[in-house]
């Protein structure tokens, strides 16, 4: 796996740079290719979560899924990290967020998951939210030290 890093960043000014935070995160379940999706309202959200999770289920009761509150004055994404053979891929934290030419960059902290020790597929993804006045068309990762 080739990975690259961004030794510059995009230029931030001082409204463009928001906060942005993490709803849910998940080492598994999401698409094999990287990609987004705007959740519109709670139903969305319930769906995004119901399709992506992998859910233990007792015989004879009904799955139980701890569904966040859907923001009202935010916008919410939902991010597919893509396909990866080894390591953990899962986000837990967003540094900031800034748009920059129709782009979405979302910082995230860099992490080293130990290498290939033991090779799993893993498919992560996220829902995070952004300030709803923040206008993009596509997204891009950062990660940072």
């Amino acid at each position: 796996m080739i990975m690259s890093c961004m030794s510059t960043t995009a230029q931030k000014s001082n409204d463009m740079q928001k906060g942005g935070e993490i709803l849910v995160s998940h080492s598994q379940g999401g698409a094999d290719m990287p990609g987004f999706v705007l959740i519109n309202n709670e139903q969305e959200l319930q769906k995004a979560m119901q399709n992506r999770s992998n859910l233990l289920v007792e015989v004879g009761k009904e799955p139980e899924i701890d569904y966040p509150a859907f923001p009202k004055d935010k916008k919410v994404v939902l991010y597919n990290l893509g396909m990866f053979r080894s390591g953990d891929h899962s986000i837990k934290e967003i540094k900031s967020v800034s748009v920059k030419e129709n782009v979405l960059y979302v910082e995230v902290p860099f992490y080293e998951s130990g290498g290939m020790e033991i090779q799993v597929i893993s498919n992560p993804w996220m829902i995070f939210t952004v300030p709803s006045e923040l206008k993009f068309n596509s997204v891009q990762l950062k990660y940072s030290k």
